[in-house]
């Protein structure tokens, strides 16, 4: 029930966003807005690892997936670990120890939607379903660093690289967490010998995962980040159309 009813609340907050950053009508006060979305989207995701793995299993997991990406990213931001060197502004506060509480929540989202997306191309698990995961993390990347970076400053980089002024390791460091976290979730779904169904909790997954990225794509178009939004929306494209003809049935 609780699901349904947030799951309602960030389509609402979906469709406002959409019509106040598509016309550039979101004032200043509401910066905040950006950070309870994705507040929404890390929650929906929670509550997915709860359905999928049970009320403890589920718990553990999204807690760890939080927690542990929430200290890389303190890590990162701290001293440059894995990512690059780069700083959090304060536009996507509140902060604590410098990096976003969305931040967490973010993480969650990517985890259990590319998590959906791997399991449907490899049902099996293993190798080939976290490196799939770690791919469609890094997909993600690819259109929310240029947005967040060059477009809404959320995080300024002090390394530059050749795309759109983003060191490469930013992508290596997402999609080592991304296949490190997706092991983690592979050996839970073994060990609780659950196999994926086309329930509409794995359906939603995929949803949020097009929506997320569209929502960026928009931001890339409206900023003219147009190699990104091509380049996410081919890859996107791709990978949950051939995660759609895997599904099962």
């Amino acid at each position: 029930m609780w699901e349904n009813r947030i799951f309602k609340l960030f389509i609402f907050w979906y469709v406002c966003g959409i019509i106040l950053l598509g016309f550039d009508l979101l004032p200043s006060w509401l910066e905040w807005a950006n950070a309870f979305f994705l507040i929404l989207a890390g929650t929906l995701s929670f509550l997915y690892f709860l359905k999928r793995f049970g009320a403890i299993s589920g718990s553990i997991l999204g807690i760890f997936i939080f927690f542990s990406t929430f200290i890389v990213e303190w890590a990162g931001a701290d001293s440059d670990f894995l990512f690059g060197s780069y700083d959090y502004t304060e536009r996507f506060a509140p902060n604590i120890f410098g990096v976003p509480i969305a931040i967490g929540f973010a993480w969650v989202m990517v985890m259990a939607t590319t998590h959906v997306v791997a399991r449907w191309i490899v049902p099996n698990g293993g190798f080939l379903y976290a490196l799939i995961g770690g791919i469609g993390a890094v997909i993600i990347d690819l259109i929310i660093d240029p947005v967040a970076y060059q477009i809404k400053q959320y995080w300024i980089w002090e390394d530059t690289g050749l795309y759109y002024d983003i060191p490469w390791t930013n992508f290596f460091g997402w999609f080592v967490v991304a296949f490190i976290l997706h092991i983690a979730i592979d050996l839970t779904m073994k060990k609780k010998s659950m196999v994926i169904t086309a329930e509409q909790p794995e359906k939603r997954m995929l949803l949020l995962y097009v929506l997320m990225i569209a929502m960026f794509i928009m931001l890339g178009l409206i900023g003219g980040l147009f190699l990104a939004a091509a380049l996410t929306s081919g890859l996107t494209a791709l990978i949950t159309l051939i995660a759609w003809k895997r599904r099962p049935v």
